[in-house]
């Protein structure tokens, strides 16, 4: 006979938290309820945790909807960074993800500069596409053009 659980924690060799499994009694009894890991599926906590699961998945519906207006938004937009160069076109210096993080924010976007995903810092002339994560399920990209100051 086994008794069903919820999971607290993440248990590879079960499921992850939040899952309701089943397991024998003894190995509840003795290891996943007295370390916190489980607890017992009654009907309360199972309707308890849907509801919750479905507050989430909406909460992170609407995020993902924001999210995708902004990148819309974000697709359209070209930075242009006047730099001083040096011989062969190479920058004095470079620019970041966090010069293209303060672009934006002069542009009224406010976005993190470690949601810029800048493998290294552009230190040539020429156009640029940088990605933007947004959102773990949402990502875009702007065109970022360098060109000689006069």
């Amino acid at each position: 006979m086994a008794v069903e659980v919820i999971l607290t924690e993440d248990i590879s060799t079960l499921g992850n938290a939040g899952e309701v499994v089943r397991v024998r009694p003894g190995y509840a009894r003795n290891y996943l309820l007295p370390q916190g890991k489980a607890m017992l599926a009654t009907k309360g906590r199972v309707r308890e945790l849907e509801h919750k699961r479905r507050v989430i998945e909406e909460k992170i519906r609407k995020e993902v909807g924001g999210h995708e207006l902004v990148a819309k938004r974000l697709e359209q937009t070209e930075l242009e960074f006047q730099v001083l160069v040096g011989a062969e076109g190479k920058l004095f210096g470079s620019i970041t993800n966090a010069d293209i993080a303060g672009r934006l924010g002069e542009q009224g976007i406010e976005l993190d500069r470690r949601k810029i995903e800048l493998s290294e810092p552009i230190k040539q002339l020429g156009e640029y596409k940088v990605t933007l994560k947004l959102h773990r399920e949402v990502s875009t990209q702007i065109r970022v053009k360098v060109v000689a100051s006069d």
